[in-house]
């Protein structure tokens, strides 16, 4: 008697969509298949970040990254992958200028990729590009709050909305992205009560990181969560310490190999 393999099915955007106000969304990010593979098996959604130009190419900001770079990254967790939805961000400079470029663009991630989404940030000043990929079958995830892609003009880093006179630029923003037609939304880097007051207001799931436990998910920087990184935000909980044990690794390697005390063939081989 032969056996039968059950057919996973990705988790798909109207999946995402319905889990307002229900189970929270659980979402890290990915750039590599190997890793993917390991967050399928927990994550809804899976987030290919433009954070990858500085947590795998060392620079100093998202600007910098290019188009073909997301969509190398993209296709490598498209493969490693079979359960979560995968999200591609659409890197600086290939959606800003009008809603045509963007759909050239999020077409060609979409197409080369395979994954099921993309991720623009800003808020209402996006909203007629959201409102225009979306009629046009390109699923979208917004960003509001913290827009790494605009930290030159924020002036850094900044949590969002410490002085509350300015609530309700983001409340604007996370009620415009939403009627555009956005499926969930980012908030980034957004004091914890003002980051509740919207996951109140909209009929979208929100997905905070760096806000609210309220929010309808979460996301994290998968390096940053498993301390690979030199540095973390500090609303970032560590869950691993692999920074240190691989230097440690590689210091045995190398102390190995320079006293001759490496194994041979005849010991790895077997």
């Amino acid at each position: 008697m032969s056996s039968q393999t059950e057919t996973i099915r990705r988790t798909t955007v109207p999946q995402i969509a319905n889990r307002k106000g229900g189970e929270p969304i659980v979402s890290l990010t990915s750039y590599h298949a190997h890793t993917a593979a390991i967050v399928d098996r927990y994550a809804d959604f899976i987030l290919v970040g433009d954070s990858l130009g500085m947590v795998m190419h060392g620079m100093d900001s998202t600007v910098g990254v290019p188009l073909d770079l997301m969509i190398m990254h993209g296709k490598a967790v498209v493969r490693g992958t079979q359960k979560a939805l995968i999200v591609v961000d659409m890197p600086f400079g290939t959606y800003e200028e009008s809603p045509g470029v963007a759909f050239r663009n999020a077409a060609k991630i979409m197409k080369e990729t395979q994954c099921g989404a993309v991720k623009l940030e800003g808020g209402a000043r996006m909203a007629e590009t959201i409102r225009f990929l979306t009629e046009r079958g390109i699923p979208v995830m917004a960003h509001i709050g913290l827009t790494p892609q605009s930290s030159h003009v924020m002036g850094g880093f900044k949590t969002q909305g410490r002085d509350e006179d300015t609530w309700h630029l983001h409340e604007a923003d996370a009620k415009a992205v939403s009627e555009a037609g956005a499926f969930a939304v980012v908030l980034e880097g957004m004091v914890e009560p003002l980051a509740a007051k919207i996951t109140k207001q909209v009929h979208i799931p929100t997905i905070g990181i760096g806000a609210s436990a309220d929010c309808d998910g979460q996301i994290l920087v998968l390096e940053d969560m498993l301390g690979l990184n030199a540095w973390t935000p500090k609303f970032v909980k560590v869950y691993g310490d692999l920074g240190p044990q691989i230097e440690a690794s590689v210091k045995a390697y190398a102390e190995e190999v320079r006293d001759r005390s490496f194994p041979g063939p005849d010991q790895t081989y077997k």
